[in-house]
């Protein structure tokens, strides 16, 4: 096993095989995968652990920051939403509307990441009170915050709108604060799966300890 830590998604393999010599004796490894080997889309620190054994690893980790994207119209940037939002350690994915949502773009990294559902903003809306959460809106609307100039709070829900129509109305008018991505070209918006990524990672910029990152 590597001592290195980080992804390895750009080597020429994927992965690790089977385990070489003694197995070691934590319970926070997998018998099956240190016999098969291990070609999990898990960064190298996690190689060969169990799946509740990384999950429990990754709570000591999570940063204060919570996501969630309106599902409506069954949008189909949740799972990059997802996969985004468990590579910078957010503490929570919240899909609000539709119950079901396309995981393929997850990479299954929702096997990993905490991730409740809300039938609509007031549900939200409640458990960001019940947990003293601020509830910050991403919509490139008039009145909207650059994000670029805004300190983002940091216990806080990042609350994104679906692809075309954006946020509903009542999304932005309940929430604590607005904030929009600059644009220069003539696009009117950007993709929510990106849009999501930049103000994720604004967040990390703002509060997180890059000395604790993979």
């Amino acid at each position: 096993m590597s001592e290195n830590l980080g992804p390895t998604e750009w080597g020429s393999t994927v992965g690790v095989g089977p385990w070489s010599g003694p197995w070691p004796s934590d319970e926070r490894y997998d018998p099956e995968l240190l016999e098969h080997g291990d070609r999990r889309n898990v960064v190298d620190h996690y190689r060969y652990w169990r799946r509740e054994a990384i999950i429990a690893d990754l709570d000591l980790r999570r940063h204060d920051f919570h996501v969630a994207i309106e599902n409506f119209q069954h949008d189909h940037n949740i799972g990059t939403v997802v996969r985004t939002a468990n590579a910078f350690a957010a503490k929570a994915v919240h899909i609000v509307g539709r119950r079901r949502w396309n995981r393929r773009g997850a990479m299954v990294t929702d096997r990993y990441q905490h991730i409740h559902h809300h039938p609509d903003l007031a549900s939200l809306r409640g458990y960001a009170t019940e947990h003293d959460l601020a509830l910050v809106a991403v919509d490139n609307t008039v009145g909207a915050e650059p994000i670029e100039r805004t300190a983002l709070p940091r216990r806080c829900v990042l609350l994104f709108g679906q692809e075309g129509p954006g946020l509903r109305d009542d999304s932005r008018r309940d929430a604590d604060l607005v904030v929009s991505i600059a644009q220069f070209g003539s696009t009117r918006s950007i993709n929510a799966g990106v849009a999501a990524g930049v103000v994720m990672h604004t967040w990390i910029e703002q509060h997180a300890d890059l000395a604790e990152a993979w």
